[in-house]
């Protein structure tokens, strides 16, 4: 008997022996791999948060620590003072309330306008609707710079320059700014959302536009948050199309002011340079390019504020979006 328990004894302990070191290579192996992880992951995050960083050191410099390469990130004082000067250059709460009229205003009337495309493409079944889909992607594959002369006579004859409409009007009608994606959009949320819907609002005698509107809509709050938060980012940094029909520095968008901004700062520190003759020396250059990480930072603050109160959200809506239905 007393061999037997020794026996017993011995083989449970090579037993727990194993299953330790079994343990202890799955513990090592997770520990490696949640390292690895979290590597890739801040690598990624370094990558697009430098360059706010980079804006916002530079922003609270003054204009002999950006002139000293000795300093890199942090300034030797602090200056607040390089953000009211460039809200001055930029004209900024004019120029902010156009981006808002623009931005916000095409993202509400995209998300209208294109969920009610999308919903007929996604739930009815007409005479050349693959014709007029396929006339759907080919707006969104065709750049706008290859048609920029007839929109640009069109909106000119229609005595459209330097107003809001040329922006506004095309939302209305589901194009604009990325319209032709947002109505593909919608069309994918459409074909997911079960057909009972639909045929239960029929019984109780809902017509077509009342089922669209009192039911499917409603639903369709993911791909809405989606398509208003790409439409206000992509409007809002957009200066292609604002360059063309806003002329007048009082309609001009932040981009228009950031970008003008930005050409009279250059232009002062070449000619500041060239009167003090201290062009050549190297790091004795004059510079503006605190006054213009400060306009950028301006510039692009509401959008990472919106992003800030909209990411929870926006990050499940593009999860939902990819639910199927029946």
């Amino acid at each position: 008997m007393t061999t037997l328990k020794i026996r017993q004894l011995s083989d449970l302990s090579v037993k727990t022996n194993a299953v330790w070191k079994h343990s202890a290579a799955k513990r090592g192996r997770n520990i490696i791999g949640m390292a690895l992880y979290y590597f890739v992951l801040l690598s990624l995050s370094f990558v697009f948060v430098y360059p706010l960083l980079y804006i916002i050191s530079k922003s609270l410099m003054r204009p002999e620590d950006v002139a000293d390469a000795t300093i890199r990130w942090i300034p030797k004082m602090f200056s607040l003072s390089n953000y009211s000067i460039a809200a001055e250059y930029l004209n900024y709460w004019p120029s902010f309330l156009n981006s808002v009229i623009i931005s916000f205003g095409s993202a509400a009337l995209q998300i209208i306008s294109c969920s009610f495309i999308g919903y007929g493409f996604a739930r009815y079944r007409f005479p050349g609707q693959a014709f007029w889909l396929a006339m759907v992607v080919f707006t969104f594959l065709v750049p706008p710079q290859t048609i920029v002369v007839p929109l640009f006579s069109f909106f000119l004859d229609l005595n459209w320059m330097n107003t809001h409409l040329p922006f506004v009007v095309p939302a209305i009608m589901g194009h604009g700014l990325k319209g032709a994606l947002f109505v593909l959009i919608f069309i994918q949320f459409y074909r997911q959302l079960p057909n009972v819907l639909e045929e239960a609002a029929r019984i109780d005698g809902a017509g077509a536009f009342r089922t669209y509107w009192g039911i499917m809509l409603p639903l369709a709050k993911p791909a809405m948050l989606v398509v208003f938060l790409f439409s206000v980012v992509w409007h809002w940094n957009d200066l292609f199309e604002p360059n063309l029909y806003l002329l007048v520095p009082e309609y001009f968008n932040l981009s228009q002011s950031m970008a003008f901004f930005n050409g009279i700062a250059d232009m002062s520190a070449q000619q500041s340079a060239s009167s003090t003759g201290a062009a050549s020396a190297i790091g004795q250059a004059p510079t503006l390019q605190n006054q213009i990480m400060a306009g950028v930072m301006l510039t692009i603050l509401p959008i990472l504020v919106l992003y800030l109160f909209t990411q929870r959200y926006f990050v499940e809506s593009v999860e939902r979006t990819g639910i199927a239905g029946e």
